[in-house]
């Protein structure tokens, strides 16, 4: 520590992250946060609506959002956006498929586990194993 004291609010936690070249995902620990940069394919009314329904159909929360400017054209923004959860949640992964289909690009920047310890409990309907439940619900549809 090199000086004490310096802020003005005691209360203040300051995040750091560090950047790596990709690599191996850490297994998820049920703790964990994924962070994405969403591009959309065009400016239009509803387009971020378009974003979060991904999020909302199962049951991912975010607990950041923010929009940056991509520098290709004025107007032209994406979204740095973390969540809840681990890419190998049922949830999360097919959000990322919603995703995919949506947007013009989702740079996935990784899952890791949360500073806090706090777990993530999903929402009625939205866990692994009810995931999995209407695969296999689905799959005896098809024959």
């Amino acid at each position: 520590m090199l000086a004490e004291d310096i802020g003005d609010n005691g209360r203040a936690v300051t995040r750091f992250a560090l950047v790596a070249r990709p690599g191996h995902t850490p297994p998820p620990t049920g703790a964990d946060k994924t962070t994405l940069v969403l591009y959309q394919r065009d400016d239009h009314p509803g387009g971020l609506l378009e974003l979060l329904e991904q999020f909302a159909a199962r049951g991912v929360n975010m607990t950041r959002l923010e929009s940056r400017p991509t520098g290709e054209a004025m107007g032209s923004y994406c979204f740095s956006i973390d969540i809840e959860g681990h890419v190998a949640d049922a949830r999360v992964a097919e959000t990322l498929m919603g995703l995919r289909r949506v947007c013009a690009q989702v740079r996935y920047l990784g899952s890791y586990a949360r500073a806090d310890g706090r777990p993530t409990t999903p929402m009625v309907g939205t866990s692994d194993a009810e995931f999995d439940d209407a695969r296999r619900w689905l799959e005896g549809l098809r024959g």
